[in-house]
């Protein structure tokens, strides 16, 4: 039996903005399957990660990995991207890079 997988793809499009502002502690996900605004409402408040890796140490096989944690806090548009706010802001180079959405917190 397979273990049910916990998580879903979701893709960093960029930071909240208005033609003049930049509001980089907030942050655009576009989840995989999710195309319209009534469909966000399930994943308010839950987890998300952005996971990388980082330069490997002298000596070691392995990268290190690393991961900054936020939470998804609002729908964003029409078209079902939602608003994430990080522990800390995404990097610019994080920019259409694979985001996980965690499914927990559970409403169900």
């Amino acid at each position: 039996m397979q273990v049910p997988r916990l998580y879903t793809n979701a893709v960093f499009a960029g930071y909240r903005r208005g033609q003049r502002n930049i509001y980089p502690n907030v942050a655009i996900l576009h989840i995989d399957g999710v195309n319209m605004k009534e469909d966000t409402a399930f994943y308010l408040g839950k987890r998300c990660a952005y996971i990388y890796k980082v330069a490997v140490k002298k000596g070691s096989k392995k990268p290190a990995v690393r991961a900054i944690y936020g939470t998804v806090v609002a729908a964003h548009g029409c078209a079902g991207a939602v608003r994430a706010r990080f522990a800390h802001n995404l990097p610019p180079k994080a920019i259409g890079e694979n985001v996980k959405v965690f499914l927990y917190p559970s409403n169900i």
